[in-house]
């Protein structure tokens, strides 16, 4: 028998890129979006129409952001990846946006996350979630049901005191404005720990030594 022929379900960023054919979508760490700037909210609101056809066409379900400042779009993530047809669904909104002079800002385009480092022993998961109304999202991670809120990630710290609680910023931004993110906090008095992983991260420390990672790998993995 030959090797099967269908379309595969799930796709990497980097097929992501090539489906959507440069319309400005980049993928951060809670899936693909863009960002459409508007000079008003009736400006904005007019891509919900062809966003809701675009989305009954794929098949996709996506999450829409609308103020009077812009207008974004987000394929939620899936622990599987991109769905095969946010590619052609992406293409097909930024073409709606660009009839509409609604114009792509990759700048504006970032999800945050929280990064909460416990205690090997413990498992604050349960008491985040419940604190913050939110809800589990694969072994480790607890989401907005809305997915409005930062999504967080639990991790222990081995051999660290119990009584000791950490946490980090996890910023996701387009690969192509990473470096000018770093470059940005390091002016505005911050100090690079880490850059061993760069360009896919770069761990930042505040003045008074809060953590924080800027992250582009998200927008490339293939």
């Amino acid at each position: 028998m030959g090797e099967s022929t269908s379309e595969p379900e799930w796709i990497s960023a980097a097929a992501f890129h090539r489906a959507s054919r440069g319309s400005g979508w980049h993928v951060t760490g809670t899936g693909p979006q863009a960002v459409y700037t508007a000079t008003s909210l009736p400006h904005a609101a007019g891509l919900i129409a062809p966003i809701l056809a675009a989305s009954e066409r794929y098949g996709i379900l996506p999450d829409i952001d609308v103020r009077p400042e812009g207008v974004v779009v987000r394929v939620p993530y899936r622990p599987e990846g991109i769905p095969a047809a946010a590619g052609d669904f992406a293409a097909a909104v930024s073409q709606a946006a660009a009839e509409l002079q609604l114009t792509a800002d990759p700048s504006l385009a970032q999800s945050v996350g929280i990064y909460v480092a416990q205690h090997s022993q413990a498992d604050v998961r349960p008491f985040f979630i419940a604190a913050l109304g939110y809800e589990a999202f694969g072994d480790t991670d607890a989401i907005d049901p809305l997915r409005c809120g930062p999504q967080l990630a639990f991790n222990p710290i081995t051999g660290d005191s119990p009584a000791r609680g950490r946490t980090h910023f996890d910023v996701f931004v387009p690969a192509e404005r990473a470096q000018a993110r770093v470059d940005a906090a390091l002016a505005a008095g911050g100090r690079l720990v880490d850059d061993s992983h760069a360009p896919a991260w770069w761990s930042l420390a505040s003045p008074d030594n809060h953590g924080v990672d800027i992250a582009s790998w998200t927008d490339t993995y293939d």
